[in-house]
């Protein structure tokens, strides 16, 4: 593993922010993130790991700009963080047990279908917003994409968006609003299995860390107010262009 240079920091300090505050508008920061690390020498399990608790900040500093939400939101918030947290739990424990080769060789197919969930998110929810779906579906939906989230979580937040609106939060804000708080939750988990496993490098993470928490604060309160179709027009061309390249190096 390489040290960590002031060029190296300051890039993934400048990345951290840039991601931070595309989490809290639009989701997708994983995929600006992940490479960014890659580029400063992580092994790519150490990069997934140590990419967790970076934008642990970034979630939960949008919070605050959600604050009515959550409080409506009240103790129904309880289940929805137990049956996500689990997800979450198992999913990085699925990563540990695996091992950085299988995940190595899983990372363009990882990428692949994080980019094309991403871009699918919002036609699931015009698809299906508003129809009653059972909610043994939704749990069991919850949970599988918690358990996604937990192993890598590429793309997560607009899946996660999707899926609080199938679960009849149809105010986009409420639903933006659980979304941060479920992500962070899980994020928080992961990176307490990942730091059990020795798997995170601290120093990149603090630094990115740092920039997502500057990031994510900005980013909740601009979620109001910023156009989001530019944004994940650029993380979509972003994610096919890194799918590519990964199934080029591999």
């Amino acid at each position: 593993m390489e040290s960590l240079t002031v060029f190296s920091a300051l890039w993934l300090f400048v990345a951290g922010c840039l991601a931070g505050g595309l989490n809290a508008v639009a989701g997708g920061a994983t995929f600006f993130t992940f490479p960014a690390l890659i580029a400063s020498g992580l092994p790519p399990l150490t990069a997934n790991a140590t990419n967790f608790v970076a934008l642990v900040p970034s979630n939960i500093a949008a919070l605050p700009a959600f604050r009515t939400e959550l409080r409506a939101e009240g103790r129904a918030l309880l289940p929805l963080l137990a049956v996500c947290g689990v997800g979450g739990v198992l999913g990085a424990v699925l990563l540990l047990w695996l091992g950085g080769g299988v995940f190595e060789r899983l990372v363009p197919w990882l990428m692949g279908s994080a980019t094309l969930l991403f871009a699918w998110a919002p036609a699931l929810r015009r698809r299906f917003g508003g129809q009653a779906i059972r909610p043994a579906v939704i749990w069991g939906m919850l949970f599988g994409f918690s358990i996604y989230g937990g192993y890598f979580g590429a793309g997560l937040g607009q899946i996660m968006l999707a899926a609080m609106v199938l679960s009849g939060r149809d105010d986009f804000h409420m639903a933006n609003a659980l979304k941060n708080a479920v992500i962070g939750w899980i994020s928080v988990l992961a990176l307490v299995v990942y730091g059990v496993g020795a798997a995170i490098a601290w120093p990149q993470a603090l630094v990115m860390m740092a920039g997502a928490a500057i990031g994510g604060y900005w980013g909740g309160t601009l979620s109001r107010v910023v156009p989001q179709r530019v944004l994940r027009a650029v993380v979509i061309v972003f994610g096919a262009v890194l799918t590519v390249y990964y199934f080029w190096s591999t």
